[in-house]
């Protein structure tokens, strides 16, 4: 993050003494550090050691399969087709995967008492559908329909919705830290005047009492795509204080303010987060091109570096037919793609979009899962004929 946080009580000096108030105890301090210790951080005071573990066990979760002998042609799925529900560990469903990015919607049914800690990868999580609480060791993150929560590598958090009657999920993970383009940023590493956000549109955690509380508190820890049950004894959230750079934030996509040109504009004047190996954007309703022979609709691109994937949140998708709120497009990169017959002609004259979306663009080339296969369109690429 661009911005220095801090929460409840911690010391004047860090890595020095910093006694509970029976003056004999100390809380224990933690490091969360980024590339070894030469990236951005946070120091976290702790009632217990935050390395205490009762028992380790390897644990199976059912994860979407690769399919492994997918054709690599044009991909529309349609992620609300037969989910498998579940808690918000359970019920994720992986679409698509690199060896640093993987794509996964979750139809969120049921609570949970397990908290959840992926040590291998950052995760964007991007709330489609439902409302409530994201907890975490640094504080509380409420969040809404359109929230996308950052959520760094190695972070133990929970999530509480308001009901399970509805909610729906898209998660990111990147095997590097999701960051906010340096071109955004100045030298001192402040947003811009011409960014589309600034600091006000991040939202930190808020504080949240520590929970002094022993016991046993199972922890679902993912290494890669490997899975353990960690018993805790005490419970992950006695965090009394931090301060740092480090920590879980969330952005809405309606605080996205869009650019607009003359003419059209490529796809990186949409973006919002950048990673070691893809980016980010965000689609949002915005006035259409204003030059008197402008076309609207996108051009035929063919992007040969990388794959393109879009995810359908809500309004009229002006390239696209076929579509719906909680569709996701899958582009390989190599091949042209574009808008379906029809669909630029419709746009000359038209002055704005309503569209919202979501989209993610990988220098890798990305694999499908056996879920693309059970719920993908089987007509979509032949919709340009």
């Amino acid at each position: 993050m661009p911005f220095y946080h801090k929460l409840g009580e911690i010391p004047r000096v860090k890595h020095t003494t910093f006694f509970k108030k029976d003056g004999k105890e100390l809380y224990r301090e933690e490091l969360v550090s980024s590339k070894g210790f030469s990236g951005i951080y946070s120091n976290l005071y702790h009632h217990h050691l935050p390395s205490a573990t009762r028992t380790i066990k390897e644990v199976s979760l059912e994860v979407s399969k690769t399919w492994e002998d997918a054709p690599v042609l044009y991909t529309h799925c349609d992620t609300d087709k037969s989910p498998r529900g579940g808690d918000y560990i359970h019920s994720r469903e992986k679409l698509l995967e690199n060896s640093q990015c993987s794509i996964s919607t979750a139809k969120v049914t049921q609570a949970s008492d397990h908290f959840y800690r992926n040590a291998r990868a950052s995760e964007l999580i991007f709330v489609h559908h439902g409302s409530g609480l994201l907890k975490s060791s640094y504080g509380v993150n409420p969040f809404a329909p359109g929230d996308q929560i950052v959520v760094p590598k190695g972070t133990i958090y929970s999530m509480e919705f308001k009901d399970y009657d509805n909610n729906k999920l898209l998660i990111v993970e990147s095997g590097t830290a999701f960051d906010i383009p340096k071109h955004f940023r100045n030298e001192y590493g402040q947003l811009t005047e011409d960014a589309p956000y600034c600091e006000r549109d991040f939202r930190p955690p808020a504080f949240m009492e520590p929970i002094d509380t022993k016991g046993e508190f199972k922890l679902i820890v993912k290494m890669g795509g490997q899975f353990a049950e960690h018993l805790l004894p005490h419970h992950p959230f006695d965090v009394v204080g931090w301060d740092g750079y480090l920590y879980p934030f969330t952005f809405n996509i309606k605080d996205y303010h869009p650019k607009v040109g003359r003419i059209h504009l490529p796809p990186p004047v949409h973006l919002v987060f950048t990673t070691g190996s893809f980016v980010v954007c965000n689609f949002v309703p915005r006035p259409f091109d204003f030059h008197e022979a402008a076309i609207p609709a996108p051009y035929f691109h063919n992007n040969i570096d990388s794959d393109e994937v879009l995810y359908y949140l809500d309004g009229d998708f002006m390239s696209r037919r076929g579509v719906s709120a909680g569709s996701l497009t899958w582009h390989p990169g190599g091949i042209p793609h574009g808008p379906q017959p029809g669909r630029t002609e419709a746009s000359i004259g038209v002055e704005r979009t309503d569209e919202y979306a979501f989209m993610i663009d990988t220098f890798e080339p990305l694999k499908p899962t056996m879920k693309v296969q059970e719920c993908q369109d089987d007509n979509y690429p032949k919709s340009w004929l």
